[in-house]
């Protein structure tokens, strides 16, 4: 029985039942780390002895009669972009190669409680910025659906991880599609809640508005589970959303019947693979089967989303990147001589050619003479997609694209034509410029066995609808295929 494929709900009714222990489950996905990540490259940190040690812990917490909560004993992977207390914390950036943090972040905690094992730290595109988890200082990390090909990005490592059985779930980021679009691309569910449902204290900030932690499963059922552990109000996060919070497996109904679906024209986009429109299609007519009424609409301002993002986030990122300056902590410079030359080589040499694309693009939009023209222009507009979408909820329950526009491509395919790369998006910004929830679920293989993602996109706080949606669909789609490597 291979442990490290199971999922963490069936996992939980084996501890149950004392068949397991999590010493059993932590053993059998830390061997899979070590037998295959030397090729997958998902993890930058592997916390072995501190997670057997976990495990035997919880094992002795089982054992002596002591609550199995959803994730008691189940090894779940971290972006290495959240913050974990006496372990490093890198953003795989050479800047902050040896910063550990002296504190947990609440989700961190909220798992703790839960009686989680951590099994490491997961690789990603330096400080959440790329769509194909090459811009990592630690290195890229490979599909382990064809290891010539991306993983997707920004949380390239938390995809390929449960796509490859070196964890049963883990914890992404998502700015702009930085969860569901490396879901799509490695075959797992990868689901952005609405913002301010996950409070983002201890997430190292890329774009504080955009930024949104979430989690990848191998299904619904344990996508639910994870949401009810790490959702709810954090009064040290300003923007964490002061209400209560549902029991998300609640809405895990295989029932669609009377459901309203929009399809935006906008988000099936030129040039769109073939076969990913196939799929998507195929998705549609499932669900009109199931008693779903499925209809086309216009987004007409979504055709803006891309030039917006590329504005907002680098704006945002360029002010929060300031803090990295080698005083404080992380890299630093020794060779310089004045103050203005360590920061100028600090900065240089510890971030990556996309960061400091970024950050370069960004401090020009802020840049006086040109706020107005870019930046604050690039907010009116984004209220304009925020008022489209209200509009478009207010007559349809769910919203439905695919989540990129093609599988995974090959590596090193664009990382020459960063244009080119930003399109990758094109279908998962949207959902974060509005702050809605969004999930992406494997909709089957391309001929070439690749994987498909469908996204399903709520109004905000309605996450029932995208659950409910998601569920029904995984469901009929009856997805079970896994990578052989």
């Amino acid at each position: 029985m291979e442990l490290n494929y199971l999922t963490a709900h069936e996992l939980r009714e084996k501890l149950q039942s004392r068949e397991i222990s999590s010493t059993d489950i932590t053993q059998s996905v830390l061997g899979r780390i070590k037998s295959k990540d030397k090729d997958i490259n998902s993890y930058i940190r592997i916390e072995e002895k501190s997670a057997l040690q976990s495990a035997r812990e919880v094992d002795n917490h089982i054992t002596g009669g002591g609550n199995i909560e959803d994730f008691t004993g189940i090894p779940v992977g971290i972006k290495d972009n959240i913050c974990t207390r006496g372990i490093t914390t890198t953003c795989a950036s050479r800047i902050l190669k040896s910063y550990i943090p002296i504190y947990d972040a609440t989700i961190i905690k909220k798992l703790k409680k839960n009686n989680y094992i951590l099994p490491g730290k997961l690789n990603m595109d330096e400080f959440a910025m790329g769509s194909s988890n090459e811009n990592s200082h630690f290195g890229p990390v490979k599909n382990p659906w064809d290891k010539t090909r991306v993983p997707g990005g920004s949380s390239g490592g938390p995809a390929a991880s449960v796509a490859a059985g070196e964890a049963i779930c883990s914890l992404g980021s998502d700015t702009g599609g930085s969860i569901r679009q490396p879901a799509a691309l490695c075959g797992v569910v990868g689901f952005k809640p609405t913002y301010g449902m996950v409070s983002r204290y201890g997430l190292i900030a890329f774009a504080s508005s955009l930024d949104q932690i979430g989690p990848f499963s191998r299904d619904m059922e344990d996508c639910a589970a994870l949401l009810n552990v790490i959702c709810g109000h954090d009064p040290c996060d300003s923007t964490s959303i002061n209400g209560e919070v549902p029991d998300y497996k609640n809405f895990l109904k295989d029932d669609i019947r009377g459901l309203k679906i929009g399809v935006p024209r906008e988000l099936m986009v030129e040039g769109i693979d073939p076969e990913v429109k196939s799929s998507v299609e195929s998705a549609l007519k499932m669900a009109g089967d199931m008693g779903a009424s499925v209809e086309e609409i216009s987004i007409p301002n979504l055709e803006y989303a891309l030039n917006v993002y590329y504005i907002i986030a680098p704006s945002e990122a360029s002010s929060n990147l300031s803090r990295f300056d080698g005083v404080r902590y992380g890299f630093r410079d020794k060779s310089a001589k004045t103050l203005r030359k360590m920061y100028q080589l600090t900065r240089a040499q510890g971030f990556g050619e996309e960061v400091k694309r970024r950050i370069m693009i960004g401090t020009y939009c802020l840049s006086a003479g040109y706020y107005d023209a870019y930046y604050e222009k690039a907010l009116k507009v984004r209220t304009l997609i925020i008022n489209d979408f209200n509009k478009a909820f207010s007559k349809y329950d769910v919203l439905i694209s695919p989540t990129s526009p093609t599988t995974a491509f090959k590596l090193g395919e664009r990382t020459e034509d960063p244009l080119t790369m930003y399109l990758s998006d094109i279908c998962t910004i949207p959902a974060n410029l509005a702050g809605l929830p969004a999930v992406s679920i494997p909709a089957g293989l391309s001929s070439e066995g690749l994987p498909i993602g469908l996204q399903i996109i709520g109004n905000t706080l309605r996450e029932d609808n995208v659950i409910r949606t998601a569920y029904s669909l995984e469901k009929a789609i009856g997805f079970k295929a896994r990578p052989k490597i």
